[in-house]
């Protein structure tokens, strides 16, 4: 019975796999993952070459590792066919870090020139343009006609060699990038005419393109994406000799890799192991940095011990500290945010680092002095005592300080010495806004009221 289901069920999406895009289809694999994996195992060598490719790079990394491991390199390197050449080395190359035969097995099964292709993409760090660059591109010679570029072009279309092709780069005999013209301005003009006339003829609509070397830093690449609001760039080489080009959609995938890694570190999680199916892998991460956190709580709570005779006398002041560490710990993380997103965005540099820690400590200090007063008045009208609500004022003013100073500094400092400020920023910061907080309410406690 429970064969007839699974043979039914996989009817059903095989029949609608034209009907889907590839996110749709991982989206389903995930889902059936989670309830039956044999099912998933089944579906995904049912699933046709044409569309294997794409749906691999849209599951998540855990469940893209076991269908490397289950997929026979057979199955693999048809589906590779299918992709453009910065998909298909990413395929490649995260095969690789699992087993080393299969992925030298797929790619020595591609064409000659995509092996080359593979191989000469693979030199690449992962961190710079080239890395992310297709060599599938809609180029034409100065001296082609329109009509010519045109026809190349619809036969690259029928072979299913290229896709979203927003512009045609414009390249001189030796391959060196001369202009890029949008498919919508090429409409314009007579099919007949050579680039270079055009380029000659048309001087005002200035088509110098902009272009990115293949060695430079993939986020100087997104914030050139950002600036112009571009949709495709083209990749240069020794003498500007055009490479490929990096697409919208890449930009996107390197935008929501970073976000998302800065997002997880913030918490103190691995992105990585946040993709695991394990329970076990994933909870021994997430431990490692929970015994950090308990090593901090434990230095706020003997900063608390010190002072434990000044609470035996107020036990006001055992009510009033939560609230002390909470408005901390909230301006402080409200501080350390803004920081890091603007040190991701390159928005703060050396020359401006420090005009940014003096704006984030008057803005402290502005909320430390508008909820010293708001808070001292209701501990002063709750606990009948003029002193301690001046004592849980002046320790309001102190905390938020202490948090807009170290939310400000901590990253900074940790950019400084080559470590991202993303990670760590966290569990220094709160240990900083908690003892600060709580010390600085029991040291004027015991002070003032003792």
């Amino acid at each position: 019975m429970k064969a007839q289901n699974l043979d039914h069920e996989l009817e059903t999406i095989l029949q609608n796999f034209e009907e889907l895009h590839p996110a749709d289809i991982a989206g389903e694999l995930k889902q059936i993952n989670k309830k039956d994996k044999e099912k998933f195992y089944a579906i995904l060598h049912k699933i046709p070459e044409e569309f294997l490719g794409d749906v691999l790079l849209e599951l998540p990394e855990s469940l893209r590792d076991k269908a490397y491991k289950s997929l026979s390199s057979g199955e693999i390197s048809q589906a590779l066919k299918t992709l453009e050449t910065d998909d298909a080395t990413d395929i490649i190359q995260d095969i690789e870090e699992i087993d080393q035969q299969k992925a030298s097995a797929v790619l020595n099964s591609l064409d000659q020139d995509d092996q080359d292709d593979i191989n000469w993409l693979k030199k690449y760090d992962e961190d710079v343009a080239g890395a992310y660059m297709q060599i599938e591109l809609f180029s034409a010679n100065q001296n082609e006609t329109i009509q010519d570029s045109i026809n190349r072009l619809k036969m690259q279309k029928e072979k299913n060699k290229l896709e979203n092709v927003h512009q045609v780069f414009v390249t001189d005999d030796n391959s060196t990038l001369l202009a890029a013209l949008s498919l919508e301005d090429l409409l314009t003009y007579d099919f007949d005419i050579t680039y270079k006339e055009i380029l000659l003829l048309d001087i005002e609509n200035n088509y110098k393109p902009l272009s990115v070397k293949a060695e430079d830093d993939i986020e100087n690449v997104v914030k050139l994406f950002e600036s112009y609001n571009l949709s495709v760039v083209a990749v240069t080489g020794y003498k500007n000799r055009l490479l490929g080009r990096i697409t919208s959609d890449d930009i996107l995938d390197v935008v929501e890799q970073s976000a998302t890694e800065q997002m997880y570190q913030l918490a103190g999680v691995d992105d990585e192991f946040e993709q695991e199916e394990e329970l076990l892998q994933t909870s021994k991460k997430r431990a490692s940095w929970l015994f950090i956190n308990l090593l901090t709580a434990i230095l706020a709570s003997i900063v608390i011990g010190v002072f434990d005779e000044t609470l035996k006398q107020y036990i006001a002041l055992a009510i009033l500290m939560p609230i002390v560490a909470s408005m901390g710990g909230n301006a402080g993380t409200q501080t350390l945010a803004v920081m890091v997103r603007q040190l991701a965005l390159g928005d703060i540099n050396e020359q401006n680092g420090k005009d940014a820690v003096k704006k984030e400590i008057l803005i402290a200090l502005l909320n430390g002095c508008l909820f010293a007063v708001l808070l001292g008045g209701i501990a002063a009208f709750w606990f009948n005592n003029i002193i301690l609500g001046f004592v849980i004022a002046l320790s309001m003013v102190i905390t938020l300080f202490s948090a807009g100073f170290f939310g400000a500094v901590i990253p900074l400092a940790l950019k400084k010495v080559d470590i991202d400020p993303a990670i760590g920023s966290t569990v220094l910061l709160t240990t900083v806004t908690d003892i600060m907080g709580f010390f600085s309410f029991l040291a004027l406690a015991t002070y003032f009221l003792v």
